[in-house]
């Protein structure tokens, strides 16, 4: 068998391939819903880049939020558990991956894409398998290591306060996103979750977002997302919502080029606090004038 040296191998920036996932039926699982077919260079939203102001949102009715990366930093874990995992099997040699390899080539990419980028010579379900036990080692690793973002419960506590319908919106595997949100302890925060790769198409194209909205009966001019990788700007843009960066480990730049409003470091971040304290107080103005 021959293995792509690290040096030749690149991958595009986006992919439309699915995942494989496990499905389970609980609280989250949604109904068939009929969704638009939208551009992922959709305008139906402009975007004032310049402006941390969210404002123009009034009356706030929903915050959605990815998962990986943006409620916890679990590129960490993923990608140690793809170096482990490709060097016993001898890829590149058997030297361990880089973080710059995985940041470039791995993170953020649909496993089916990684199926035929890394194993280009195995056959499709031995490669699945591969991916598969490679997301259960993750599991493994999540389950003992993870952490949430900074701020995180905080703005939880902010969201549930004031009423907020939320949904948690993913490209992950069903099994991981449900591991995550559990031991983050927001099993009974987020009222839907909606995984990519049960949807017609994943992010970046707006999908995802589109039947988040419709789940929860709740309007993109009245919503905003949180997310840290660029397809899920995109996807969040061309769904009509502004969307709010996590820069922890994607530089600012390219969420800002990609659509993002602004970006913050974290939850406690105070551009996001000046964000919503605005927000909040256009909305008493607007009660007390009506």
């Amino acid at each position: 068998m021959s293995m792509l040296s690290l040096t030749s191998l690149q991958l595009p920036h986006h992919h439309h391939l699915h995942k494989t996932t496990i499905h389970t039926h609980n609280r989250y699982d949604l109904p068939n819903i009929s969704l638009p077919r939208i551009s992922i260079s959709s305008n139906s939203y402009p975007i004032a880049r310049s402006e941390s102001s969210l404002t123009f949102l009034t009356p706030l009715q929903a915050i959605l939020f990815d998962i990986d990366g943006t409620l916890c930093d679990s590129d960490p874990l993923h990608y140690y558990a793809f170096r482990e995992m490709l060097r016993e099997i001898g890829f590149n040699g058997g030297v361990p991956i880089t973080e710059e390899f995985f940041s470039k080539n791995i993170s953020g990419q649909h496993n089916e894409d990684l199926c035929r980028v890394l194993l280009p010579d195995w056959d499709l379900p031995r490669a699945r398998k591969f991916m598969e036990d490679k997301e259960e080692m993750f599991r493994r690793l999540a389950a003992a290591q993870l952490e949430p973002v900074k701020g995180l419960h905080k703005l939880c506590k902010w969201t549930e306060e004031r009423g907020l319908k939320r949904a948690a919106v993913t490209s992950a595997p069903r099994s991981n996103a449900e591991l995550l949100i559990s031991n983050l302890g927001l099993s009974d925060f987020f009222e839907i979750l909606v995984i990519g790769n049960e949807c017609e198409r994943q992010k970046p194209f707006p999908d995802p977002y589109l039947k988040a909205l419709q789940a929860l009966g709740v309007s993109a001019k009245h919503t905003f997302v949180f997310e840290d990788s660029v397809s899920g700007v995109k996807a969040g843009v061309a769904a009509g919502m502004p969307v709010v960066g996590m820069g922890l480990r994607n530089p600012e730049i390219f969420l800002a080029e990609a659509g993002a409003s602004f970006v913050i470091s974290d939850f406690d971040d105070p551009k996001l606090w000046t964000a919503l304290e605005e927000l909040e107080n256009k909305e008493e103005i607007t009660t007390v004038t009506t």
